[in-house]
């Protein structure tokens, strides 16, 4: 943001970069006996306005009450200091943020009423200037969660989140896209998906994800193959080059207000098929995609536990789409298990290889359900007819053609990689003998992370036995991998406290 400052700004401190890591919420420093501290009234927690020249931030306060800082230094988190730019020493002048205007519309609909298309543009717009602090976003972000949005204000903030963003437009009148609602660990369809379209003459330009909360998002999968933070000159050229990209939606800012929601929404664990639904379409519309592909598991453990629930929250993606100009088709899938046998970036990517290069031996879970998404989308693409798309996707991938664009497809992006292995493995064994009848997704996601995932590319764990196997007392049932002796056992410590991660039934 390049303002000028108000007069009541006051001068007279140096910049310091403190190196403190506080994620994506900017945070300023200053000292409990600074002299601009106590004039201005300054205090914990306080919004402050922070100009360099006329660069500016808005960032909250907190006070050191030792000598970390100098008296005339205002010390900036990393967040803070990428936002604002300069170099230590520079001159800065302060001021108290101004007043939140939108934020009485956050309070209004804590209290029933509901938000209009005016009110989620200005809510919006305030949220990416970095106004809302991690408090007030997450006042906003509650009062929106479980059933508290209905279909008209889940446009309104889509089109809102739309607005604040990049958008990008493409030649071509049919750019196709896909994405999974999560909850399942493993499930690495994008880069299997991505390279089948594209080989097969369709435009498909993937934005996608680091993981948050869970071992491993898509990007940090990719990224174990190929560079994924292209900037939006570079996406476009790979994607003129190859029909595709896997690339991270962070450095393209498409949606940087979703962004931020979800800095803040994920830790809360809050649930609304609203915020959802505006998160996911706001990012297609905003990649300039036409035809958009979900990918729903349903399972106790996934994020969309029900039948029910999923049939809600497919209409509202449905309803939404429609009022955007996005065709939306929705494949609700099983989600009673992880997909694929690696969880963590490296071993999922090995898994994407060894399907793609029709390895002996390759999980036929993910091979088939990368090969029904990518069916959907070939024939929303009038590439196949209603009906053929599978048999067409499947060639695709048989012939070598999908490997082949996927390893285009890294080469353009920067050149690929292999993915690297673990120093460290340990083996974890059924405790008795039966039939595997349940395994919990979130405890396993838990203990890949545990393990060091996503952080440590090759780490996470590998399974060995389905849903449905029978097991003999001290057979393998998953590989825990760890770049360091410590993570992994903190992940065993973890694994050993748990007696439902895997349900073993004694055999009839």
């Amino acid at each position: 943001m390049n303002d000028c400052a108000p007069p009541a700004a006051v001068g007279g401190l140096q910049l310091r970069r403190l190196g403190i890591d506080t994620y994506q919420e900017p945070v300023a420093y200053l000292r409990s006996d600074c002299p601009v501290c106590k004039s201005e009234g300054f205090e914990a927690r306080s919004r402050i306005e922070v100009w360099r020249g006329d660069a500016h931030i808005v960032a909250t306060l907190n006070v050191v009450h030792d000598a970390l800082i100098g008296q005339n230094q205002l010390g900036l988190s990393e967040a803070a200091w990428r936002a604002l730019g300069g170099e230590d020493g520079a001159p800065l002048r302060v001021a108290h943020a101004q007043p939140l205007l939108s934020l009485s519309a956050v309070r209004a609909k804590i209290y029933g009423r509901p938000i209009g298309a005016e009110a989620a543009a200005a809510i919006l717009r305030e949220v990416v200037d970095g106004r809302y602090s991690d408090i007030e976003l997450a006042a906003f972000i509650t009062a929106c969660s479980g059933e508290r949005m209905d279909v008209a204000e889940t446009i309104a903030l889509t089109r809102a989140m739309v607005a604040v963003g990049q958008r990008l437009h493409w030649p071509q009148p049919l750019v196709l896209d896909k994405h999974c609602v999560g909850g399942l660990p493993g499930n690495r369809t994008t880069l299997l998906v991505v390279p089948i379209v594209a080989a097969c003459g369709l435009t498909m330009p993937k934005t996608s994800s680091r993981a948050i909360t869970s071992p491993a998002g898509t990007a940090d999968t990719m990224e174990t193959l190929a560079p994924v933070a292209l900037d939006l000159p570079a996406m476009r050229r790979v994607v003129e080059r190859e029909g595709g990209c896997i690339v991270w939606g962070g450095a393209v800012s498409l949606s940087p207000a979703d962004d931020m929601l979800i800095r803040v929404e994920r830790p809360l664990g809050l649930d609304s098929d609203g915020l959802m639904v505006a998160s996911v379409l706001s990012k297609k519309v905003a990649a300039g995609s036409s035809h958009v592909v979900i990918d729903m598991p349903v399972g106790r453990t996934a994020k969309v536990r029900s039948a029910a629930a999923a049939q809600s929250l497919a209409q509202r993606f449905h309803q939404v789409g429609a009022a955007l100009g996005i065709a939306v088709d929705v494949v609700v899938s099983d989600g009673a298990q992880p997909v694929g046998r690696g969880i963590g970036p490296a071993l999922e990517a090995r898994d994407v290889l060894a399907v793609l290069q029709n390895a002996a031996g390759a999980p036929d879970d993910l091979r088939q359900r990368g090969l029904q998404l990518a069916a959907r989308l070939l024939e929303l693409g009038g590439k196949a007819a209603p009906g053929q798309g599978l048999a067409l996707a499947a060639a695709t991938l048989h012939s070598g053609a999908a490997w082949r664009k996927l390893q285009a497809i890294c080469a353009a992006q920067g050149g690929m990689r292999t993915p690297p292995r673990a120093a460290y493995t340990q083996v974890l064994p059924a405790l008795h003998g039966g039939r595997l009848v349940a395994i919990d997704n979130r405890r396993l996601a838990r203990l890949a992370k545990l393990a060091g995932a996503p952080k440590a590319a090759a780490a996470g764990l590998e399974l060995h036995r389905p849903l449905g196997s029978l097991l003999r007392a001290g057979e393998p049932l998953l590989t825990l991998h760890a770049e360091s002796p410590g993570e992994l056992a903190y992940a065993l410590a973890y694994a050993a406290a748990q007696d439902t991660m895997f349900t073993i039934q004694e055999a009839e």
